[in-house]
């Protein structure tokens, strides 16, 4: 026998049916997804076709790799098994059939022994993977996973297609095995040949080979019908992710729109209707996400997976219609269009920290807090609906320019006892220092912008504030919905550093960082941005300040979600700690790129926390956890949060919260 394989050993002429099958299969795919992709461009539109350098990167990384997906240790090899495999097992049957039409004939030799063991332990590792997955949603069941029929029946089709193929390559090779030796390659197949006699290896091939054909194609024509549709929605969500995760989109021409916000499914747009169907509820969303942890109503997965019920009810597509076929939903449309209340419950919208986790731990780039945003700037713009206390926090940034409501005079009062002068008084200054409302107004974070200030100074660089001319940066009213007021707050803060050629803006809070990096620019408030510990590491870097006094206690860093997950900066603040204490930094369980939210942001900052456990509770417990008898952050609100949680838990004696800045003047002796 020559050293190769036929495409059709044992099957004849009747293997033609092979392509009436596949032909069948590969119709109700490309009709489905000619469907599906119908029903996205329903949505609004917009464009995600920038960097496409960029773009293809990312489809490598994580589609290819599986970069995101293998971060979580079991399920993360698992699902890269499965897919490796199965690539393997993809590519090495289509170059079996270019082999075989093309008329080259390549695959024989010792290029078919490669080819044979290749494929073989790509059909191993899928199995294995498809084993674990079962034993993971089955066995030991953790809480990130709901399991559904559909989960079961598509891991038993996977199965099936892996096992049959295994079966029918066994019983080949037990009728080919004397005449064949070189088929050992195909390792597999090889050590299951005996569990066929001779006698029936040729009928039993015959058997598990349509077996196999069949399971094969069914597992193409259910692609698109199921959750395995994520096999080409992953990639089209990945290819089309938001670069720029950490700006939300502002409300183009405000003045004019007629509407605001989100309320029907067709008020997202098509890249939100294309995420609902990416979402395959791996549950790595609510697993981050701090206000699930502590039990609030919110779940992320639910509601991206009550948003596709949504958006599958209304795009009315043929197999949706079938499977709902006489159930009590059926005909319920109008009733049921409005989204808030009836698939996402405003308790849940308004529990959101925006900390991004859901984000970031996301294998498929789903955004899942700018959806709630959205929500919340229709019950805010459209309906005037929002918790109560808001109502007071949104009338002290229209009246003051600050959630705190203390008049806008007193904006600078901080900044006397050190002789800061504002740029009314000193335009000639490289930064401005724009403090944000906690550094003017908040006593305990005054004494932060004091010491970010005599720090600047004692390293020479000339800076300047606003004073009463600074206005609050708008972050806290455009998360919570309020739009309109953050547009009109951008507009007067921009026209101000404008007015004074700002050109280096040095923050002291992160959310002011964020906004007026990422978001201003929407505006036409183009500014180089840094927050101060980019400052400050570059000057101990470059040896132009220098820690005199070293920390004697051990430390803990709590990662702001707006430096870390929204702007990457998590070393840097670490690298300024190392510089006072190399050994000092005790880690958190649940640091950098996982750190739990203090529970401040998004707004939440100024509401009550009445759903739940208290999410700077939660957070707190990771400090204790470490033994640190101090915790260091880089942001006011979580100062604040977390300083709140140490005296409700009576604990002022034992840990103490401070900002970096107050460490670094200490240490320099300032």
């Amino acid at each position: 026998m020559e050293m190769g394989r036929e495409l059709f050993w044992n099957i004849g002429k009747i293997g033609n049916l092979t392509y009436l099958i596949m032909g069948i299969a590969v119709l109700i795919f490309v009709y489905a997804l000619y469907e599906r992709v119908k029903a996205w461009r329903k949505g609004k539109p917009e464009s995600r076709c920038d960097k496409i350098g960029e773009r293809i990167k990312g489809v490598f990384l994580n589609i290819l790799i599986q970069w995101r997906v293998i971060r979580e240790s079991l399920p993360g090899v698992m699902h890269g098994l499965i897919f490796w495999g199965f690539l393997i097992l993809l590519i090495g049957t289509a170059l079996e059939a270019f082999d075989h039409y093309s008329g080259l004939h390549f695959l024989k030799g010792t290029t078919y022994m490669a080819f044979s063991f290749v494929m073989d332990l790509g059909g191993l590792a899928a199995l294995i993977g498809v084993v674990l997955a079962l034993i993971r949603r089955y066995i030991l069941r953790p809480r990130a996973l709901d399991n559904k029929a559909e989960d079961f029946l598509i891991l038993l089709l996977l199965l099936g297609v892996l096992v049959t193929g295994f079966l029918v390559e066994g019983a080949r090779l037990s009728s080919q095995s004397s005449q064949a030796p070189w088929e050992k390659w195909s390792f597999i197949g090889w050590s299951i040949r005996g569990w066929f006699s001779p006698e029936g290896a040729l009928m039993a091939h015959k058997f598990w080979w349509w077996i196999h054909l069949v399971t094969a194609f069914l597992f193409v024509a259910l692609l698109i019908n199921t959750k395995l549709f994520h096999i080409v929605t992953s990639i089209l969500s990945t290819y089309f992710r938001n670069l720029k995760p950490q700006a939300l989109k502002p409300i183009e021409n405000i003045e004019e729109a007629e509407s605001f916000g989100v309320n029907k499914i067709e008020e997202f747009t098509w890249i939100d209707l294309l995420q609902f169907d990416a979402c395959v509820r791996c549950g790595r969303c609510q697993e981050n996400c701090p206000a699930f942890l502590t039990d609030k109503p919110l779940n992320p997965k639910e509601v991206i997976q009550n948003l596709k019920k949504a958006f599958l009810k209304k795009s009315k597509l043929f197999w949706e219609n079938l499977r709902s076929w006489g159930s009590e939903e059926k005909g319920k449309e109008e009733e049921e269009e409005l989204l808030i209340g009836n698939y996402v419950d405003e308790d849940a919208i308004w529990s959101c920290t925006t900390c991004g986790a859901c984000v970031e731990h996301c294998p498929v780039f789903i955004e899942q807090f700018p959806k709630l945003i959205e929500m919340r700037r229709y019950l805010t713009l459209m309906e005037s609906r929002f918790p109560q206390e808001l109502q007071t926090a949104f009338k002290n940034m229209e009246n003051n320019s600050n959630p705190w409501g203390i008049g806008m005079h007193t904006r600078a009062d901080w900044a006397k006892e050190i002789g800061l002068k504002t740029l009314a008084e000193d335009p000639d200054v490289e930064y401005l220092f724009f403090v944000g409302c906690a550094g003017s107004f908040d006593d305990r974070n005054k004494k932060v912008a004091i010491a970010i200030s005599k720090l600047l100074s004692f390293a020479g660089i000339k800076h300047g504030i606003l004073g009463v001319e600074e206005g609050c940066c708008g972050d806290s009213a455009r998360r919570l919905g309020n739009e309109y007021l953050y547009q009109i707050m951008v507009q007067q803060n921009i026209e101000t550093m404008k007015n004074y050629n700002v050109k280096k803006i040095i923050t002291m809070c992160p959310h002011c960082y964020n906004t007026l990096k990422n978001e201003y620019p929407q505006f036409g408030g183009n500014f180089e941005v840094y927050h101060y510990i980019e400052v400050f590491l570059k000057l101990i870097n470059e040896n132009k300040i220098k820690p005199l006094k070293a920390l004697d206690s051990e430390v803990t860093y709590h990662d702001s979600c707006y430096l870390g997950r929204y702007n990457g900066l998590y070393e840097e603040p670490r690298s300024i700690i190392k510089a006072l204490n190399p050994k000092a930094i005790k880690e958190m369980p649940r640091s950098r790129a996982y750190s739990l939210c203090c529970g401040g942001g998004g707004g939440r900052f100024w509401m009550e926390e009445h759903l739940g456990r208290r999410i700077n509770h939660e957070r707190f417990s990771d400090v204790q956890k470490t033994g640190a008898q101090m915790v260091i952050t880089s942001c006011p609100f979580c100062l604040t949060m977390l300083s709140d949680a140490v005296k409700e838990k009576e604990l002022e004696d034992q840990i103490v919260v401070n900002d970096l800045a107050e460490l670094l003047k200490e240490a320099l002796g300032v």
